[in-house]
């Protein structure tokens, strides 16, 4: 359950919490316990015989690495280990960097480490880990340097978050069983990087060139520099071959394919023959030419044919000239341009990152660019209902909502396409290479940012009223900002048409205190995941909300605005944002405004049109020359004497 709202008025939990955030607690006791505790969970606790109750962990227990008292990593490599990696129990470590479970006998999925983004190392190499790793496995690691995983038995398509860790140096991932496309790696700081002996396909990403060859060997489809140059030809799979899982099967010999292709290219000559005289007879031989024409597409078409033709794009009558239509796609507005998913597919792609629920990728279509959305977790409703919902979806029109422009529908996965937004999500200008590489948004882009996100949810509330809640999934990586920092809300209501599961497992909704308690959600739920988008944004701090952090952003931000005497009531705001030397009364306003929302009370929390009245009357800049002359310090920044003390008078 979250910690409740009522800090302030409890001294004990106040003092705790203070004590959990300045890491000021006896680290060796408490150390020791959670190393017990991880002890316990493992099926061979016997082999880390030297960790006992006695006396501290930093001395002489085996593989704990310590600094001051404190441990900072664990090095239990060549042990025999099995059974389960227990990282919710580390969590309880605070001072931890490292983790190293080389050579030892683990296996199942990786381990889930999203909690743990002060994580500077981890070493889980030569074990038994296996399965897919969700994109969105490494979001919110932006310490991690080293990650190594090789020699194991992972699959599916290398973590998109990968590429957007901000830190990385150094990631080992030879000798497993990846596949699909090498993401784009373009992080100045990574200075290794080995996927050697895998199943990958496509060209190496340029920003990779410089590495040596032998960290690509082993990958028959890989082609481009530092190996071997594409063929002038060549096409790459990306552009038609991620939504085919027949790439994920292992190569066969070279005559085995001849003997199928043959095979199969004369039942393809004969299936022509008699589609063609079944046409013939019905519309006439004038007409026959074009299933012939149709035949002669490239092989990246070829499952096309088998899908069922979707709604609008392919209504009855055809196209012009006579001729059947092949749009697969249903367009949900009349006055955008229209292709079909032959061109969809082809277009020059790239991979922007990915989710839990799949992965988002740029293609580019007759000089426009266009983001498509390929949802691998939407099984639970009929094409039917699946097409009314994303009709209802598409007449959303506002400057703050990403209109959805087209979707295809197939049992196994469904695609969304939207208009491409030319900056970035929310969470990479934050967080990621975006927040390194660019100087930190000032007070008046995030107050506009702010406000246009709950415009966009106040639109969305009003226009869904039966859907609970509108959105679903409100965070900083589903916020993308257009060239102007306009903010645009994706990815919203979600929830009718993704699998139970896979919504408690990844949707921010379900994370809400309400669901917790009483397994429901409510128009409100929004509501709290606004707040704590508020303090991210004033903060520059991750939320914790999706990793369930004991110490959630909320309780952090009332600890320290509680915190009179220790100063950190100015560590509040974040400290690289410009323009907050006369905004600071406002700022607190609309610090208040975010904590009200994170209440857990859903009956003390405020509707969605209150909270976005609110927000509409912070202003850029307070006018008062008396707050300046007095308020303000030399260092421009808040005082903690002053920040708490009118932060409590303030009156939202």
């Amino acid at each position: 359950m979250m910690l409740q709202r009522n800090v302030l008025s409890d001294p004990i939990l106040l003092s705790l919490l203070l004590l959990l955030q300045n890491l000021a607690i006896s680290s060796s006791q408490s150390d020791g316990e959670v190393l017990l505790k991880f002890k316990a969970s493992l099926d061979n606790p016997a082999a880390l015989d030297t960790w006992a109750g006695a006396g501290p962990p930093c001395s002489g227990w085996k593989g704990v690495l310590c600094g001051r008292g404190s441990v900072w990593g664990l090095q239990l490599e060549g042990m025999g280990l099995h059974g389960v990696i227990d990282v919710e129990t580390l969590a309880g470590l605070p001072g931890l960097r490292s983790l190293s479970f080389k050579n030892n006998d683990f296996d199942g999925a990786l381990p889930n480490l999203t909690g743990h983004g002060a994580l500077k190392s981890v070493f889980l190499s030569n074990n038994k880990f296996s399965g897919e790793i969700s994109d969105g496995a490494f979001y919110g690691m932006n310490s991690l340097k080293k990650l190594h995983l090789e020699n194991n038995k992972f699959s599916g398509t290398i973590p998109a978050t990968l590429a957007t860790a901000p830190r990385l140096i150094e990631l080992a991932l030879q000798d497993n069983e990846f596949e699909g496309e090498i993401p784009n790696f373009e992080q100045q700081s990574l200075k290794n990087l080995n996927v050697s002996n895998n199943r990958l396909v496509g060209q190496i990403p340029g920003s990779l060139s410089r590495l040596d060859a032998s960290s690509f060997s082993g990958n028959d489809d890989l082609c481009g520099a530092p190996l071997e140059e594409c063929p002038a030809n060549y096409d790459s799979p990306a552009n038609y071959d991620y939504y085919d899982d027949r790439r994920r099967h292992h190569r066969f010999p070279e005559t085995t394919i001849a003997v199928v292709a043959i095979l199969l290219g004369a039942a393809l000559i004969a299936l022509l023959g008699v589609c063609i005289f079944l046409i013939c007879r019905k519309k006439g031989s004038h007409q026959g030419a074009a299933p012939a024409a149709a035949a002669a597409a490239a092989p990246a078409t070829a499952d096309l044919n088998q899908m069922e033709r979707g709604g609008e794009s392919a209504a009855a009558g055809g196209s012009e000239g006579g001729k059947p239509s092949v749009r697969l796609l249903t367009f949900l507005k009349e006055d955008s341009e229209k292709f079909d998913m032959h061109e969809l597919l082809r277009a020059s792609a790239e991979v922007l990152g990915g989710s839990a629920f799949g992965s988002t990728y740029k293609a580019g279509l007759n000089g426009k660019k266009m983001a498509v959305k390929r949802f691998k977790h939407m099984n639970q409703v009929s094409k039917e209902d699946f097409n009314e919902h994303m009709r209802r979806l598409g007449r959303m029109s506002h400057r703050n909502v990403q209109p959805i422009v087209a979707f295809y529908y197939k049992k196994e996965e469904k695609l969304l396409v939207t208009a491409f937004a030319e900056n970035v999500s929310l969470a990479a200008r934050l967080h990621g290479n975006q927040a390194r590489d660019h100087r930190s948004l000032d007070w008046t882009a995030r107050l506009r940012i702010v406000k246009g996100v709950a415009k966009g949810l106040l639109y969305l509330h009003n226009e869904l009223p039966s859907l609970t809640p509108a959105h679903g999934h409100l965070k900083a990586s589903n916020v993308l900002l257009d060239a102007a920092f306009t903010p645009l809300l994706t990815d919203y209501g979600l929830i009718p048409i993704v699998n139970n599961e896979q919504a408690e497992e990844s949707m921010v909704a379900y994370k809400s205190p309400e669901y917790k308690e009483t397994g429901k959600l409510t128009k409100k739920t929004d509501v709290w995941s606004f707040g704590f988008l508020i303090l991210e944004i004033l903060t520059r701090k991750a939320s914790g909300v999706e990793q369930q952090a004991d110490v959630d952003l909320a309780t952090w931000v009332e600890t320290a605005i509680a915190n009179e005497s220790s100063g950190a009531g100015a560590e509040v705001f974040d400290q690289e944002m410009a323009g907050a030397s006369h905004s600071q009364v406002e700022m607190m306003k609309l610090l208040k405004i975010g904590l009200s929302c994170c209440e857990a009370d859903v009956e003390k929390r405020p509707e969605m049109k209150e909270v976005a009245e609110k927000v509409e009357e912070i202003k850029e800049r307070e006018f008062d020359d008396d707050f300046y002359s007095s308020y303000a310090s030399e260092s421009d920044m808040l005082s903690s004497r002053g920040l708490s003390e009118d932060f409590k008078s303030i009156n939202i």
